[in-house]
Parts: structure tokens; C-alpha cells; sequence
């Protein structure tokens, strides 16, 4: 009878044990890239006041830049929710952070859609808007990748981009890459230390 108990002792342990795991948060896939990547660089306009904007506007604050497209059916909202998730985390100290998001469809995405997107999500998050030469340059700097295949007989219109969030110091300076920004914890905690 007291090996029946310890081993049903023992079940109830891995059983709590499992759950507990299960219901903490994987790490997040984000990968340290200093030293690896050129500081941030770019001039295009911004969605919500229509200025021309560069890098040197964001000095100071902690940057995230994502490539995507407003008529997006599925990742990059996903993508920008998960980030306005990790601005709330991070209460004030998010006045510090901005998300800029980068159409790579700007003859669709206007300057007043772009702005209409993005406020959606969070106040934190700049569309920006640029030739296709000032898209592909930034995209190529980056290592993204992005197709538009213009609707033809048969076949819709059609994006495809890259997935990749890349995270910039408050001097420019390329610090992280992730694939996926779904898990809050993690990211804002990576988040944090370029803050801090």
C-alpha cells in the first residue's frame, strides 16, 4: 500500500509539473544581432502627419520595425496585435517606443489608410509610406524579402513578405530580430533591457 501511494504521490507531481510548464510562456524566438546588421536608415513619410521622416526622428527611442501591408488578411495584424500587447506591458515606458510599419504595397496603401491601420492598434505605431526604390532599399539593408504580383486573368492580387520584427536601440543601433512576437513576456522583456 505505501508504494501504490508514493507512485500515485509521484503522478500527481509530474501531472502539477506539466501543467505548470504548460502554461508558462515559451521563449521567445528573437535572436541578438549587434554587431551584425547597419543601424537604422531611411527617409519616407509619415501616415500620421504626412511628414517626411528619416531615422534621426526616432534617435532617443527604442525602434521596431516591421514590413507589411495594410490589406493583410491574417499576419500582420496578428503581428502589430502582439505588439500593441507588448506596449501595454510595458505601461509608460512604451512613450519611449515606437513600431514602424513599413508597407510594402504603397500603391495600394495610401498615406490616410496607412494612418487609419495603425491607429487601430496603438499611438506608439508609425505607418510609413516610401517609393518602391526607398522600400526596397530599406527591405535590402534588412535582408527582407517581398513580392507584389499585380492581379491578372486567373489570379488576384497578391503580397508576400517576410515575417521578421527587428529591434533598434535608442542610438540606432540593430539589437534583436524576431520571427514572432506572440509571446508578450518574452519580447518585453527584450524590450526592457534596450530601454533600460
Amino acid at each position: 500500500m505505501p508504494r501504490v501511494m508514493n507512485r500515485l504521490a509521484h503522478c500527481a507531481f509530474l501531472v502539477v509539473a506539466f501543467l505548470v510548464v504548460a502554461c508558462s510562456p515559451a521563449p521567445g524566438p528573437i535572436t541578438d544581432i549587434a554587431g551584425a546588421m547597419p543601424p537604422l536608415e531611411f527617409a519616407m513619410m509619415r501616415a500620421t502627419d504626412a511628414t517626411e521622416v528619416s531615422a534621426a526622428n526616432y534617435r532617443g527611442k527604442v525602434v521596431i520595425l516591421y514590413f507589411g501591408y495594410t490589406n493583410c488578411p491574417d499576419i500582420c495584424p496578428e503581428t502589430l496585435a502582439d505588439l500593441t500587447t507588448v506596449l501595454q506591458r510595458l505601461g509608460p515606458r512604451a512613450r519611449d517606443i515606437r513600431v514602424l510599419f513599413v508597407t510594402v504595397d504603397p500603391d495600394r496603401d495610401s498615406l490616410a489608410s496607412l494612418k487609419t491601420y495603425t491607429a487601430a492598434f496603438a499611438p506608439q505605431i508609425d505607418g510609413l509610406h516610401g517609393s518602391p526604390d526607398a522600400i526596397a532599399r530599406l527591405a535590402r539593408r534588412y535582408r527582407v524579402t517581398y513580392e507584389v504580383t499585380p492581379a491578372s486573368p486567373g489570379h488576384a492580387y497578391e503580397v508576400m513578405h517576410s515575417d521578421s520584427v527587428f529591434f533598434f536601440d535608442r542610438y540606432g543601433r540593430a539589437r534583436y530580430v524576431a520571427t514572432s512576437v506572440a509571446n508578450a513576456s518574452a519580447i518585453a522583456a527584450h524590450v526592457l533591457k534596450l530601454l533600460n
